[in-house]
């Protein structure tokens, strides 16, 4: 079964602000679509720069590290939510929620 990402929507009204974010963000979209990862370290083998940040977020470099798309997985159930997407400089001013 692959993923279901919530929401592509978000990833619409970013690509609408950010025009060049576009082509790479739908590549992400598609793969993880189609992906049938287990886990962290499976994802890994296809997104070597994602990155997991405590409590449960899962980071992706987006076009060349120019964009942070920041989500939650869950590997059991197959859901991606879509918390955050930001420039490089947004990320480096975003403190992570403490759960």
């Amino acid at each position: 079964m692959a993923f279901n990402v919530i929401a592509k929507a978000s990833l619409r009204e970013f690509w609408q602000k950010h025009a060049d974010s576009q082509e790479a963000l739908l590549a992400w979209y598609k793969v993880m679509g189609k992906a049938k990862f287990s886990n962290f370290a499976e994802l890994k083998e296809s997104f070597p720069s994602a990155d997991f940040i405590q409590p449960d977020y899962i980071v992706f470099n987006i076009k060349g590290n120019h964009y942070r798309l920041i989500t939650r997985i869950s590997f059991s159930y197959k859901t991606i939510w879509i918390k955050h997407i930001f420039t490089h400089a947004q990320y480096d001013r975003w403190t992570v929620p403490r759960s």
